[in-house]
């Protein structure tokens, strides 16, 4: 498949990254000659050299022979600009990353697929709706669901108390007595394990379940971590991201924001009723103490500055808070949330490369989800006659040492794969796979 992106930002590389290791013909354009050395050095990809809303430059990356076009750089006009050409030039599908989320309201009677954009993609409006997503499940670090809820996917921060600590794999069974979920993956400090019956827990690990919707609730308990104070929520930063997330939260916490600018402040109010909007700096002891931190559940950072982000969520939890969650620019940063002590760490520009991706994922992939900090993805197959995995019990598949296979749902139910569970034609299969295995992983269900 040959998939052409504008944009050597790191949306754009990080994709470049996800179609080198699929070994897709994927070509790089950008104006910036250091970025396109980079991704030389480093991406088994094509680089060009020029502006994708130049047509010449667009023929030479031979955009008419192209099942993808996707514009990522970080100017929305551009994006939009190239993705028409490219749509005109022959290309069979466009994606633009956009700033603007009224591009996506219908109400505003814009249909910018008759342009040629098959797809917009919002990072902002992507995080915003993680962080509700994390919210929402405020006992997880991660949280997805397949198939409408059949089968869970959630992580834990195994805090002092927890159950698990000190123990070994194969020593936890009496902590899941009905077989209501399995272990799939321990992410401790930068290293990512596929957990075995030998396998130990400790303390500041981040582990990963899937789960049938009765065991969720079980998962929770094992963290170690107290109840959420209260429902109360603290949003520092008046960005988009931040308003977003405040409207979508206050229709079920007492939310309040945090912002330095007084213009910003003032605007927040007349946009959101039921927000209470302070000025000032959430990483201000005082100001914080003033505002009852100490009652806050949960504590959200998403400045535009990373470094802020990670420091008021350290104030934060330095004062009780239970949960915290900052976003951050720099990729790199998420791989240091758990040595830090910050809950989650979000990037929106890997959500919305991720997103991206989905949109490439065909044949029987349903669906795929990435984990916070975690060099690995979470896939749901559907399970043709000649899968590899039909009929065998899954201990003799010889599956790939770096994945596992989570659950499967079958007639609409969801169940847990042990050793000697088979897998049938039709079954939707959950698997975990570090991002190197991925297409070994593939293979089997081909």
């Amino acid at each position: 498949m040959r998939i052409v992106i504008a944009g050597a930002g790191d949306v754009g590389i990080h994709l470049a990254k996800l179609l080198a290791q699929e070994k897709q013909d994927t070509f790089i354009i950008d104006q910036n000659a250091e970025r396109l050395q980079y991704v030389e050095n480093h991406l088994d990809v094509f680089t060009i050299k020029g502006d994708a809303t130049c047509p010449l430059v667009l023929r030479e990356a031979k955009v008419e022979k192209a099942e993808l076009f996707i514009a990522v750089t970080s100017t929305e006009a551009h994006n939009i600009t190239s993705c028409i050409l490219a749509k005109k030039m022959g290309a069979k599908q466009t994606i633009s990353r956009i700033s603007n989320s009224e591009y996506l309201n219908k109400e505003t009677g814009l249909d910018l697929q008759e342009l040629g954009i098959d797809f917009m993609i919002s990072p902002e409006r992507l995080a915003a709706k993680e962080i509700k997503r994390l919210v929402s499940k405020n006992a997880f670090t991660d949280s997805f669901e397949f198939d409408e809820g059949k089968l869970h996917l959630v992580g834990i921060h195994l805090e002092t108390l927890s159950p698990l600590v000190g123990k070994q794999l194969s020593e936890t069974t009496y902590l899941n007595p009905h077989g209501d979920f399995i272990t799939v993956a321990i992410k401790r400090k930068t290293t990512t394990l596929i957990p075995r019956k030998t396998t130990y827990f400790e303390v500041d690990d981040y582990v990963y379940f899937v789960s049938k919707p009765e065991g969720v609730d079980e998962i929770a308990k094992l963290s170690g971590r107290p109840k959420l104070k209260s429902n109360g929520v603290m949003i520092m930063g008046g960005s988009r991201i931040g308003v977003k997330t405040a409207e979508s939260l206050s229709k079920k916490y007492n939310v309040k924001i945090i912002e330095l600018d007084e213009k910003k402040c003032f605007e927040i109010t007349d946009k959101l009723e039921n927000v209470l909007v302070i000025k000032g700096d959430g990483r201000d002891v005082e100001l914080l103490r003033e505002e009852d931190i100490n009652d806050m559940g949960i504590f959200i950072a998403v400045t535009g500055s990373s470094s802020m982000n990670i420091m008021a969520c350290l104030v934060a939890k330095a004062q009780g808070v239970s949960k915290t969650i900052a976003l951050v620019e720099n990729i790199d940063y998420i791989q240091l949330s758990q040595m830090v002590g910050i809950d989650t760490m979000i990037n929106k520009k890997l959500i919305a490369a991720s997103n991206i991706f989905r949109h490439i994922r065909k044949g029987e992939v349903l669906s795929l989800t990435n984990l916070h900090g975690v060099d690995a993805e979470v896939l749901e197959f559907k399970v043709s006659e000649k899968s590899k995995v039909v009929k065998k019990p899954i201990r003799d598949l010889d599956f790939p040492k770096g994945a596992i296979i989570g659950g499967v749902i079958r007639n609409g139910q969801g169940m847990i794969t042990l050793g000697d569970f088979q897998v049938e034609e039709g079954d939707h299969v959950v698997v975990f796979a570090m991002t190197e295995y991925i297409q070994k992983v593939e293979d089997f269900f081909k």
